[in-house]
């Protein structure tokens, strides 16, 4: 009965990680390092670069995450949220400029890396890149590419972490294997950042929460 009992929990474990539509991570000591460390180095990974687009590219042509590689930003219509005042002096804008707003999901294949909000403004872009932003599924970062943006980011913050904090220490104690499949919640961390032109012009804020697909990969054994 207790065998049957484990395969039972095994078997109902990788059942919702398919429902994940996450291969099955085992709930060991092992696998959540694997998984700390995964998220810590996309994390920083987004943190030093200029375009978490390209980021998230290489992330999915490197894990092979999807048979065609490219991002795609799937544009979530008929939602807005309006720049708050805080937005608008992080823009350096005052109420009377016009700040759009964009919500999406970064895409590659049919999993989603991460979702967006980005208020930016239209008149510190070209004619063409406000087409594309408003009427396609082009990433922001694709579609103002040659502003030659880079990010400041203001919060960075790990949204869940697969190990206890102070997992390293004797006195911690560390969580035992269940024979199941680990549970990844749906958002792992998140960035808020400013976008800048190459001329030092702020132009778009951004707040990006990355979600579980970017672990849709089976762990290392």
């Amino acid at each position: 009965m207790r065998r049957l009992a484990v395969i039972v929990a095994v078997f109902l474990g990788f059942a919702r990680a398919r429902a994940q539509n996450v291969p099955a991570w085992p709930d060991t000591f092992e696998a959540r390092v694997q998984a700390l460390a995964l998220i810590q180095t996309l994390n920083a990974e987004v943190l030093g670069s200029r375009s978490a687009t390209a980021t998230l590219e290489r992330w999915c042509r490197d894990h092979m995450l999807a048979e065609n590689p490219t991002i795609v930003a799937a544009l979530m219509r008929n939602v807005n949220r309006p720049a708050t005042a805080e937005q608008r002096r992080h823009l350096q804008v005052t109420e009377r400029d016009a700040v759009t707003y964009r919500h999406v999901q970064l895409r590659c294949g049919d999993r989603v890396l991460s979702e967006a909000d980005n208020w930016y403004v239209p008149g510190r872009l070209t004619p063409e890149m406000n087409r594309l932003l408003e009427t396609t599924d082009t990433p922001f970062g694709r579609a103002v590419q040659s502003l030659e943006p880079y990010r400041q980011t203001f919060s960075a913050m790990l949204l869940w972490s697969p190990l206890p904090d102070g997992w390293e220490r004797q006195s911690t104690t560390l969580p035992a294997a269940t024979g199941r499949a680990l549970v990844i919640p749906d958002t792992l961390f998140e960035h808020r950042a400013i976008l800048y032109t190459r001329e030092h012009v702020p132009f778009s804020e951004v707040d990006e929460i990355y979600q579980r697909q970017v672990l849709a990969f089976p762990p290392r054994r």
